[in-house]
């Protein structure tokens, strides 16, 4: 058994990597969770009903990895996209200010265009610009370029009404 996963892990390493590197768009993490995949593959190689394909197979944790990573990393993922709102380095552990500011936020947004807004949103909650070009049916570099303009406007409006650089 260990030398079949050993070649599964020749075989599929680099694949299983790029996928996820798809996903995330950062090397550590998806170095990170591409070693999971395999320890998960190790735990579960003896469920495996080979109905379907071992890269399938792999690709199927894979996403689940991602899945779960983004489960667990929202919070914190939200509050590293926020604090790009504020430049003094306020500490968004303050509850009251993440709230406030993310119903301004909010309320800044339903101004904005729907896809310019779903951009937005989707970014906030932690998807890839990968992810939300599929999503939205747009290109990436659409996503970015997007997200980007709409990150400018909100930092003018919070600026304007005393949230930004204070």
């Amino acid at each position: 058994m260990e030398k079949l996963i050993k070649e599964i892990f020749m075989l599929y390493n680099r694949d299983v990597y790029l996928y996820l590197y798809s996903l995330t768009h950062d090397s550590h993490l998806s170095e990170d969770l591409t070693a999971e995949v395999f320890l998960e593959l190790l735990k579960s190689a003896g469920s495996f009903r080979r109905d379907s394909d071992v890269k399938t197979f792999l690709f199927s944790i894979a996403r689940h990895r991602w899945c779960n990573y983004l489960r667990k990393n929202k919070r914190k993922a939200e509050a590293e996209l926020l604090s790009e709102f504020i430049e003094s380095g306020e500490n968004l552990e303050n509850h009251m200010l993440y709230k406030e500011l993310e119903a301004k936020i909010s309320d800044i947004l339903k101004r904005e265009k729907e896809r310019d807004r779903n951009v937005a949103i989707l970014r906030l909650n932690g998807f890839s610009f990968h992810e939300i070009a599929i999503k939205l049916s747009i290109s990436e570099s659409s996503a970015r370029v997007i997200f980007f303009r709409v990150k400018n406007r909100i930092k003018e409006i919070l600026e304007k009404e005393g949230y930004y650089g204070q």
